[in-house]
């Protein structure tokens, strides 16, 4: 099933409005992606909590619709 690009991307810019967000879809099925986002909410903020600070942009989609995200994640 997967998650498109489209809505992917909507998540994410609705919890990080000022972020350079970059999408890889992996595997090319909508089902493995690579996300690269750059906030400066993460300034300051461990790794870790960077990571679920994104996961929880996702409204609970990731492990069901979302198989695979890899995150890079900086604060600017």
């Amino acid at each position: 099933m997967g998650m498109s690009r489209d809505t992917l991307m909507r998540y994410l810019t609705e919890a990080f409005p000022e972020a350079e967000i970059t999408l890889t879809d992996l595997a090319g099925d909508n089902d493995h992606w690579q996300a690269e986002i750059v906030s400066s909410r993460f300034a300051g903020v461990p790794r870790v909590r960077q990571h679920q600070m994104v996961y929880a942009a996702l409204k609970g989609n990731m492990g069901g619709v979302l198989h695979a995200l890899a995150l890079k994640t900086r604060a600017p």
